[in-house]
């Protein structure tokens, strides 16, 4: 196997990026919304207690500090229904529920509000938005939706945008072969392979995400590179088999090693038809992607 460096294959996350910047932190000081919009008790008190108490969790939980973690069980309460369109989002209530600052609420309202799930106006303060303006493709609420009520919607979703991009770019990436590229590729199925044989699924579908992600980015299409983050989010959710790589098999193996060996030669239709292979695997796909029509 080759000296190839495990940390690579830990996708990044996006809960924790772009910290509010000087000045930046008094954009939520907005008044508490009128009583009549809060009548009875917040949203939140109904929801599992574990939800709460941000503040005695331990620091690092999946490696966020406390900004990141209350950004996580927001974004999950707002994606699972818990916090409901429309609801007003009050900063001392919420700083009060998960005991943390004024500082740590602001700035995870601003991240929520990047992502499309809140919006914050003055003189009437934050409030919950409809699941039309949530930026669907943005990696952490592709993970809240599939751990939510619509996870089988999330994944259906997933595997037909899957199938319109991946076997896409597998062509053009034959085009467009480095090296380098090829024996980075050639890596991650090897990694597959030994994580396979040892039972070691973690491995295995890190070393998957990177294949599917590099593949992606070495098209030459800028907006299909902007896409890969969606096919890694994609590949880390879990909850049933949908796709060839949803766990470690020797057919799934094969095809990616099809991909690589496609690749190699420079056969973009060979490249597509193996990464068509790939995605259909499983017998359910079938019954959610149709197969392409014969021209």
């Amino acid at each position: 196997m080759s000296t190839l460096a495990h940390t690579m294959m830990t996708p990044a996350r996006t809960a924790d990026a772009g910290l509010a910047g000087p000045g930046e932190l008094d954009r939520y000081p907005y008044a508490e919304a009128p009583a009549a919009d809060r009548v009875g008790p917040p949203a939140w008190e109904s929801a599992d207690p574990e939800l709460g108490r941000v503040g005695r969790r331990a620091a690092g939980s999946r490696g966020r500090g406390l900004h990141g973690q209350l950004v996580q069980q927001l974004g999950q309460m707002i994606v699972s229904g818990d916090l409901g369109a429309d609801r007003p989002l009050v900063p001392e209530e919420i700083g009060q529920r998960f005991e943390v600052s004024r500082t740590v609420v602001r700035e995870s309202l601003r991240v929520l509000e990047a992502k499309g799930l809140v919006s914050a106006r003055p003189n009437v303060g934050t409030r919950v938005r409809p699941v039309s303006d949530w930026n669907l493709l943005d990696p952490d609420i592709i993970e809240w939706r599939a751990f939510g009520p619509q996870r089988d919607d999330q994944r259906r979703e997933l595997t037909e945008l899957r199938w319109t991009i991946e076997p896409l770019a597998a062509r053009l990436a034959a085009g467009h072969g480095r090296e380098e590229v090829q024996q980075r590729l050639a890596d991650m199925v090897e990694i597959m392979g030994h994580a396979m044989v040892q039972g070691d699924a973690l491995t295995f579908s890190r070393a998957d995400a990177e294949f599917h992600s590099l593949l992606i980015q070495v098209g030459g299409n800028r907006m299909l590179e902007h896409l890969s983050g969606i096919v890694s989010a994609a590949l880390q959710v879990s909850g049933g088999p949908v796709t060839g790589c949803d766990r470690p098999n020797e057919a799934s193996l094969a095809h990616h090693g099809r991909i690589v060996d496609a690749l190699a030669t420079g056969d973009g239709a060979g490249a597509e038809a193996a990464m068509r292979q790939l995605l259909i695997v499983h017998p359910e796909v079938e019954r959610v992607v149709p197969a392409p029509r014969e021209h």
